[in-house]
């Protein structure tokens, strides 16, 4: 077939279609969704229904557990949908826009946690200068600049791909669209589009690490010369919550962009997708929660506030 790509639904084989024990996978899959809708949308309501949370930091992390939480609704519902009802497939323009969502959640991610080490990098090492650089304003300004950059770029990598002529099979090995799964099935060479991408994950992936790294260089060399014990601690405590999530989203996204797709086997892909776009946004609620004492803080006044609003 040419270029009617349009006209033809495509085949997801699913998450592992090997295993054996299928249902009890998908199910624990499911169950780790819920627990993440759920913590991101707490994580949500707790920080933009508390004052004392409308803080840079704050804002910025609200940012990161809308992408989390939109981030696994954009894979999970139509996993679990096509696994229940036995129907696998998914249509050209549903492909696409799952494609472009999943692209622009990860960008969009991948910048705002740049950002918030530069957040740190500014309390830690100019806390003089925190409010005149880290603005609300300045701060919401920096959140749409990642948005609109991540949409920009996901448009772009995800209209060209979606071009690229079938002319075999139409089996997605995957249990979701994505560039790199979409590449395998064309008929065309692709090499030079693998390294467009390859050259793009460096622009939006080492950069944006490599400035993460330097960050954290300095916030180290300014906290190893603090003479408050309890600054200091209270420094590492919340950098270690961020390094943490940052080490859980660079690590599988370098391998799996950075890396030609020819030379991954599926289920390298399909186990690092789990870890990175499932498993991890429900980790970094309880990342962020369980280490800070203001989110614990915000937490007790909103269930102060149910159990008088219950009563």
């Amino acid at each position: 077939m040419a270029h009617g790509n349009e006209s033809t639904d495509f085949i997801l084989v699913g998450l592992f279609p090997g295993f054996q024990h299928s249902i009890i996978l998908n199910s624990v899959i499911i169950f780790i969704y819920i627990l993440a809708f759920l913590g991101n949308l707490l994580l949500i309501v707790l920080i933009w229904g508390d004052p004392q949370l409308q803080t840079p930091m704050y804002i910025l992390l609200s940012q990161l557990s809308l992408i989390d939480l939109t981030l696994t609704s954009t894979i999970v519902p139509k996993m679990a949908l096509n696994f229940f009802t036995g129907e696998r497939t998914i249509s050209w323009i549903g492909c696409g826009i799952q494609s472009f969502f999943f692209l622009m959640l990860g960008m969009s991610e991948c910048l705002i946690l740049t950002l918030m080490a530069y957040d740190r990098y500014v309390a830690v090492c100019n806390p003089l200068r925190y409010t005149t650089i880290m603005s609300p304003r300045i701060c919401l300004h920096m959140v749409a600049g990642c948005w609109i950059g991540g949409s920009s770029s996901s448009f772009i990598h995800t209209v060209y791909p979606m071009h690229f002529p079938i002319c075999g099979s139409r089996v997605i090995q995957h249990f979701f669209c994505e560039v790199p799964v979409l590449i395998k099935l064309s008929c065309e060479d692709t090499s030079v589009y693998q390294l467009v991408v390859v050259v793009t994950s460096i622009v939006l992936l080492v950069v944006p690490f490599s400035l993460i790294t330097a960050s954290y260089t300095l916030i180290f060399l300014t906290v190893s010369h603090m003479n408050s014990v309890k600054g200091r601690r209270k420094a590492l405590a919340t950098c270690s919550s961020h390094l943490t999530v940052v080490s859980l989203f660079f690590g599988p996204n370098i391998f799996i962009y950075m890396t030609f797709t020819s030379s991954h086997r599926p289920e390298q892909d399909q186990a690092l997708s789990v870890f990175s776009n499932i498993l991890t946004p429900m980790l970094n609620p309880l990342i962020y929660s369980l280490r800070n004492k203001e989110v614990v803080e915000a937490l007790r006044k909103l269930a102060g506030r149910y159990i008088v609003f219950s009563r």
